[in-house]
């Protein structure tokens, strides 16, 4: 008799995004379990679902006002792959050393990446020297990235549009 094989697990750290449950159906759809937890249970959810990996959502809110959300310092050294999305890489930016200013400009619609360097988040996608359509929906925007992070991909109204510290295995894009 075989054992049968643990599956991949995603917990998904909500922070008010539109697509959060978009983000879920993909996952699903790739036979990925995956819950969508609020941030304010993010840790809780942490230690029950014992996930392979963590996405924080985009959101409304700005990093740059006192009280918006964030998650316990615990969520990044839990060790699992972290992947922020919009809201979710100022987040990461805030919380790890980088800086978020907000009000410069609203960046909304349609945008092209310049991929600068190869990473696994492109990987099958696009390489380096490459370029991608993406959708920008942000009005805050990451001025100073955390030590140990590079970029990854940059665009003409979000020069950190994407970025990576490989090593702790933290992906995050403006997009």
């Amino acid at each position: 008799m075989t054992q049968p094989t643990q599956h991949q697990k995603v917990l998904i750290v909500d922070f008010g995004s539109q697509v959060t449950q978009l983000i879920a159906r993909r996952l699903r759809e790739l036979n990925v379990y995956c819950e969508i937890h609020p941030y304010t249970k993010a840790t809780t959810a942490l230690e029950a679902m014992q996930p392979q990996a963590v996405i924080f959502s985009g959101g409304p809110n700005s990093t740059t006002d006192a009280d918006s959300p964030r998650v316990d310092h615990k969520v990044f050294e839990y060790g699992a792959p972290i992947f922020g999305i919009c809201y979710g890489e100022q987040l990461i930016c805030a919380e790890l050393g980088g800086k978020v200013e907000s009000g410069h400009h609203r960046e909304f619609g349609r945008a092209d990446i310049s991929i600068v360097k190869d990473s696994p988040l492109f990987e099958g996608i696009a390489g380096a020297g490459e370029q991608e359509p993406v959708w920008m929906s942000h009005g805050d925007r990451v001025t100073a990235i955390p030590e140990g992070f590079e970029v990854i991909a940059t665009s003409e109204g979000a020069p950190y549009a994407a970025i990576a510290n490989t090593e702790k295995k933290i992906y995050a894009v403006q997009f």
